[in-house]
């Protein structure tokens, strides 16, 4: 469903949101305080303003609770994201979703009106060191704090069998969600699915179950 987005701050964070926002098609007002910023962002939005979203009566002009998502996605300057965040939520915002770059303003930032805080750099460094920390991770999503989805070449002892003959669930305690050919997915798992090598496989279950699926 084609949604009406705010985004403030249009830093190169801001401005990936916004292309990203447009390529699924949804409305776009972006607002930065630099003029150049602003230009920059153009070609992929509906709408762009030059303003200071700390200032109260611009914000109200806005009609912010007219958008279905309000993103702050200022990254160099925690008081306007703060106050910016703060005044959203007062007038009305529906959702607000605001960018952190520390610890410490994840925390105010909750505490201050956003419904949910967004902290990229925590986040791909996380992902990086689990991408990375391990030879044959693929791919990796976090659900919470002890639940992810990964992608792993296919076990060589895997290879010939089919998803009911392995009884994965019960002997692994993990659930295969899709199987990639030659990066082509397949997200119909039977138990009669067959398991090929040279494919790579989407799991999900529990951290310490996966851990021991790693080994495998």
């Amino acid at each position: 469903m084609k949604k009406s987005v705010l985004i403030i701050g249009l830093g190169r964070y801001g401005r990936y949101v916004a292309k990203k926002m447009n390529e699924l098609g949804h409305e776009i007002l972006a607002v930065d305080k630099d003029e150049e910023k602003v230009n920059l962002a153009l070609p992929f939005v509906t709408n762009a303003l030059v303003a200071d979203t700390t200032d109260p009566r611009f914000l109200e002009s806005l009609g912010v609770r007219n958008f279905d998502l309000c993103i702050v996605a200022i990254g160099d300057d925690f008081q306007s994201s703060l106050e910016t965040t703060l005044r959203l939520k007062e007038l009305g915002a529906q959702y607000v979703v605001s960018r952190a770059s520390r610890g410490i303003h994840e925390k105010f930032l909750l505490r201050n009106g956003a419904d949910e805080v967004v902290y990229p750099e925590k986040q791909l460094a996380n992902w990086t060191a689990i991408r990375y920390g391990y030879d044959h991770i693929l791919d990796y999503f976090q659900l919470g704090d002890d639940y992810a989805v990964y992608e792993l070449p296919m076990p060589e002892a895997w290879a010939g069998h089919t998803i009911g003959e392995l009884d994965i669930r019960r002997r692994y305690h993990v659930n295969v969600l899709g199987i990639k050919e030659k990066g082509r997915l397949t997200v119909e798992i039977t138990p009669a699915t067959q398991c090929a090598a040279g494919d790579t496989v989407l799991v999900v279950g529990h951290r310490k179950d996966l851990t021991k699926f790693f080994h495998i």
